[in-house]
């Protein structure tokens, strides 16, 4: 394993600063006095890469009673734990907390004092969680689990066989399961400029005063409107025109209109063409309407994307086909173009979530181990970005529902601001979206408070085949914010009383009084 600060600044960026928190989580997830096992023999799975995917694959494996072995470069549970979901929901937690008590006074909660953010004090309460996580990924315990656990870098030698820290690992099936990394725009200084990725901006200790974020998808716009809450400046550049591009109109337009209220200027259709620093301050260059702009900022953030992590596997040696863009060639039932490697998460997936990396690890067990032929394709991936409100997704979008079904799709829309629960709770932007063809379910978008929890209801409906008419039915506790899925259903319903059988109705009721 590798930990040397001057090699791997991956791992090295990880453990900074030097806290009680950073060094409790390296103690778990790259121990720097491990030992790795002598291989017995050929293994029934070899699995490159201890992210979520592959301790999910490993663990699932070794339960059924396989010999795994678990390869793992720099630190166990992947970008998850380390530098992805576990620390920014930490951060956003803190930041939805600071809003709570900007905004307490619109519900009569006076605070004379005003408040204030403590940044070191939220960034190390983030190290100390992450930290309290970490035992559940760490090597140990899947030591522990049966599994041999080979802290460094692995790469094929040929077919079957992996190399790693001069130990040669035989297998029967492998899985790829090394994910994926931020993506480094080549933007002439950018680099140069010490910016941030969502690899190292958890290593910081003070608040930047003006901060510029690079990208407005789902990372993007969770860490500028935390960093606003915080205290910060925020700038916020998209390409595209608008921000959230590849999310519903109308919910992008309420996420956007929260975080303007919260401080933070987006500037969409803008093209960075170059970053100047001096000391501390990073200048940014932009071309936005035919029109030279400059602002200067403490700190970038890039958050841009991911690309997949490909490089030094020998790739070639094992046979399996990969694109340094597209990631690792996969069919339905994840298998590489070599029949003994399967790959699963961010480096083959359309999807890089980590809940797909999970999905696609149960899978992958079924399909390696015992020849299944499940596909990954016939998954439902929802997703959210969460953001306050969250903006949820599952299925298809209407855009994409009419260009698939054409008139037969229909839209139903059911705003939050007429429900109890919402307008009580004081969050009464956004809604459900459902789209459906006949009353079956195709899709759907919820932005509002809870969506992530809420949109799981519609896709339980979706892969149970349950249509709107059924969601109807569906009763929820009075009152909660589910209940706009409900009233969808009960949208759709009334769209099929049809005039014909208004008249039945009407003469039926008009004989039931005599």
């Amino acid at each position: 394993m590798t930990t040397d600060p001057k090699t791997e600044s991956h791992t090295f960026s990880l453990f900074e600063p030097p806290t009680g928190a950073n060094e409790t989580l390296r103690k778990h997830v790259a121990p720097p006095d491990w030992v790795n096992p002598e291989p017995e023999g050929r293994y029934n799975l070899v699995v490159i890469g201890a992210g979520s995917g592959g301790l999910v694959t490993a663990a699932g494996a070794a339960g059924l009673g396989a010999k795994v072995a678990l390869i793992e470069k720099h630190a166990l549970g992947g970008d998850c734990l380390n530098v992805g979901c576990v620390p920014s929901k930490a951060l956003l937690a803190a930041a939805k907390r600071a809003a709570a008590v900007r905004d307490a006074d619109d519900f009569g909660v006076l605070l004379n004092d005003g408040y204030k953010v403590d940044f070191p004090a939220v960034m190390e309460r983030m190290r100390t969680l992450r930290a309290g996580i970490a035992p559940h990924d760490s090597a140990e315990r899947f030591k522990g689990l049966g599994i041999d656990v080979f802290l460094g870098g692995g790469a094929f030698k040929d077919r079957e066989t992996v190399l790693v820290e001069g130990r040669e690992l035989k297998f029967a099936k492998a899985v790829i399961a090394t994910g994926g990394r931020a993506i480094v725009l080549p933007i002439p200084g950018l680099a140069e400029s010490g910016a941030l990725t969502n690899e190292t901006i958890f290593s910081l200790t003070e608040l930047p005063r003006r901060l510029a974020v690079i990208g407005a998808g789902p990372i993007g716009c969770e860490m500028a409107q935390a960093f606003a809450r915080f205290g910060s400046e925020v700038t916020l550049f998209e390409k595209e025109c608008r921000i959230l591009p590849r999310e519903d109109d109308e919910a992008a337009e309420i996420v956007r209109d929260s975080l303007h209220r919260d401080g933070v200027e987006s500037i969409c259709e803008a093209t960075i063409e170059r970053v100047e620093h001096n000391g501390g301050e990073k200048r940014v260059r932009f071309e936005r309407g035919g029109k030279k702009h400059e602002r200067t900022f403490d700190h970038i953030l890039v958050g841009v994307g991911r690309t997949p992590n490909v490089e030094g596997l020998g790739l070639e040696k094992a046979g399996v086909e990969f694109d340094a863009r597209a990631g690792v060639k996969v069919d339905a039932t994840l298998r590489t173009t070599n029949p003994r490697v399967f790959a699963i998460g961010d480096v083959s997936m359309k999807y890089k979530f980590t809940h797909m990396a999970g999905a696609t690890a149960r899978l992958v067990i079924q399909n390696a181990l015992f020849k299944g032929r499940k596909k990954h394709t016939a998954l439902q991936v929802p997703w959210c970005t969460y953001t306050q409100p969250e903006l949820a997704h599952v299925g298809l979008s209407r855009s994409e529902a009419l260009k698939q079904y054409g008139d037969a799709a229909q839209t139903f829309t059911q705003p939050f601001k007429t429900m109890d629960r919402s307008i009580l709770e004081g969050h009464t932007g956004g809604f459900v979206k459902i789209h459906a063809v006949k009353g079956r379910v195709v899709g759907a978008t919820i932005v509002g408070e809870n969506a992530g929890d809420l949109i799981s209801e519609i896709s339980v409906a979706m892969r149970a085949g349950m249509g709107l008419g059924a969601l109807s039915n569906v009763i929820h506790p009075y009152p909660t914010a589910a209940e706009a899925i409900q009233r969808v259903g009960d949208a759709y319903n009334r769209t099929r009383l049809t005039p014909f059988l208004q008249k039945i109705f009407a003469k039926w009721l008009r004989w039931s009084r005599r």
